[in-house]
């Protein structure tokens, strides 16, 4: 049992949490949500200890794990040891045996008190299944995509990406009783998406995550524990049953209100109307019911929803992009990105490409922009095919969105002036009515645009794409620093999109959007898939099965 009691929390002069009771029941996976800025991973810090709460008291079972962020902190050790060392008493353990172990065989012996000290530690490896422990680590690094060669190297040399993925791996490691898990999505494919799906929906103990993947949140979650309104409101079921839930709830705390004011009214009228008469008592009793009537106030929510809807000024021709025998590679020697690539793309087509991180779906994305190297594409942003053609079709306007936005929308400007300057023939009111819908109102207008957040850069970039009308959209991880409210937008927009539109995720629910499947099965290997991702999976798990 994890037990929050009367914790408060502010932070830059805000507060966050105000006197937060809450418990979290082993057997329970609970979904940790609310929009971005909300204090989602603050809120984590305070669970697992890292971040003192201003009042209150937080109680953890002893065998807790929870999702490491310091990524450099086990750079001397391999992966295997690195997972290992999540059970801390078995690494201890093993560590101490090997070295008394190591005693008795350079002197030939060792006392009575280190041979009982041996006993002793022989028996907490075995408690903790010490002796499978190997097996069992490196089950979970083959789990989240680890292959075998690297489970043996040292943390220090892996990339960033696969550190994360062993950071999961020892939290997963050792049958903790309590899971702490900041984004485990991130930088994971959607086959070990899928694989850490099933392994938390089989975990006994009590499980906190946070995501902004809703598909996975349905997926594993039982219980949503929802930050809004400066506390914490836990919800039965999955994250789309607490937004029904919640919705019902703020319905009936507004109707109610409006039924109250209005009694309220009915009654201020009799008083007014019979107040210096003969009805003094009368009056008097209505008094007393409007103070018993008066309404709570319906707090305000501190969730707020993008509304995004990307317009076509005008259409392309009905064949957008040929690819013919597009091939790539790196000149050092490491396998090709792309093999012999063809395709053909109409108006219309909705594209989600899929891979691991570092596979090449970028570099496919600058691939294709090679011969765009004006207006929006300078040359250093994209790149030249080893061999093959990438052909666009007649009249297409390509918009492109890339995983990190801060460098082009640069510093020294305004949010408003930022956006009206790349379409002012539209006018000043066009603009802020787009700023408006993607949540920049009033005054946020004039943030500076060297201050915002990812999030607010995301925004800026999407509305960016709304203003220009583009009838292709290239989307390179739109997801990044999105809110599931955000996320679950553009996945509307994608839907309701009249263009072409390719766009790389490792998001399920808005990979849902796409007609079609451009999927790295391995380095090299693209495969181009007619269909939906649900269709692909099914199909792509049946042609495993049947290779294997």
């Amino acid at each position: 049992m994890i037990t929050v009691s009367d914790v408060s929390k502010g932070f830059g002069g805000r507060m966050l949490f105000e006197n937060v009771d809450v418990s979290f029941a082993p057997g329970h996976n609970y979904g940790l949500t609310g929009p971005n800025g909300c204090g989602k991973s603050t809120f984590m810090k305070l669970l697992i200890g890292v971040e003192p709460a201003d009042s209150g008291h937080v109680s953890l079972p002893e065998r807790t794990a929870w999702l490491r962020q310091d990524h450099a902190a086990f750079d001397e050790h391999t992966a295997i040891d690195t997972v290992i060392m999540g059970n801390r008493r078995l690494y201890d353990a093993e560590k101490e045996k090997a070295v008394l172990y190591k005693k008795d065989e350079d002197e030939g012996g060792l006392s009575d008190e280190e041979y009982d000290k041996l006993g002793e530690l022989e028996m907490i490896v075995a408690e903790e299944d010490g002796y499978t422990a190997e097996a069992d680590a490196a089950q979970l690094l083959a789990g989240l995509g680890i292959e075998e060669e690297d489970q043996s190297r040292s943390m220090a040399e892996l990339q960033g990406g696969l550190k994360l993925r062993v950071l999961l791996a020892q939290a997963l490691f050792g049958k903790p009783d309590a899971l702490l898990l900041d984004e485990p999505t991130n930088h994971l494919d959607l086959d070990s998406i899928r694989w850490l799906e099933d392994f938390l929906i089989d975990y006994t103990g009590v499980l906190v995550v946070i995501s902004h993947d809703r598909r996975f949140l349905n997926a594993v979650c039982d219980q949503i524990a929802d930050i809004d309104y400066q506390t914490i409101i836990t919800y039965p079921g999955n994250y789309d049953d607490m937004v029904r839930q919640k919705a019902q709830i703020r319905g009936r705390q507004e109707k109610d209100k409006v039924s109250k004011e209005k009694k309220i009214a009915q009654l201020q009228e009799f008083i007014a109307k019979f107040g210096a008469g003969t009805r003094a008592s009368q009056t008097r009793s209505r008094s007393k019911q409007i103070e018993k009537l008066r309404p709570d106030e319906v707090k305000r929510s501190n969730i707020r929803r993008p509304f995004i809807r990307f317009e076509v000024d005008e259409p392309s021709g009905r064949d957008v992009l040929e690819v013919s025998e597009l091939s790539f590679g790196y000149p050092d020697g490491t396998p090709n990105i792309l093999t012999n690539f063809h395709t053909h793309v109409s108006r219309g087509d909705k594209v989600a490409i899929l891979g691991k991180n570092g596979i090449g779906k970028t570099t496919l994305l600058k691939l294709l922009l090679a011969d765009r190297t004006a207006g929006d594409f300078p040359r250093k942003d994209v790149l030249e095919a080893s061999s093959g053609e990438v052909r666009w079709g007649h009249n297409v306007n390509i918009g492109w969105y890339k995983q990190e936005q801060r460098e082009d929308i640069g510093e020294g400007s305004t949010v408003f002036e930022w956006l009206f300057d790349h379409r002012p023939q539209v006018g000043q009111e066009q603009v802020r009515a787009i700023l408006g819908r993607m949540l920049f109102s009033g005054e946020d207008g004039k943030k500076p645009t060297g201050t915002l957040s990812g999030g607010e850069c995301a925004r800026l970039m999407m509305s960016k794409l709304i203003l220009m009308g583009y009838n292709t959209l290239l989307l390179d991880e739109p997801t990044n620093h999105l809110d599931l409210e955000s996320i679950s937008a553009l996945g509307e927009a994608i839907e309701a999109y009249d263009g072409t539109i390719f766009y790389v995720t490792h998001d399920r629910d808005l990979a849902s959007k796409a007609t079609r499947i451009w999927a790295f099965d391995e380095p090299g290997h693209l495969i181009d898939y007619g269909g939906g991702i649900d269709e692909y999976l099914d199909w792509y798990d049946k042609n495993k099965k049947e290779a294997s």
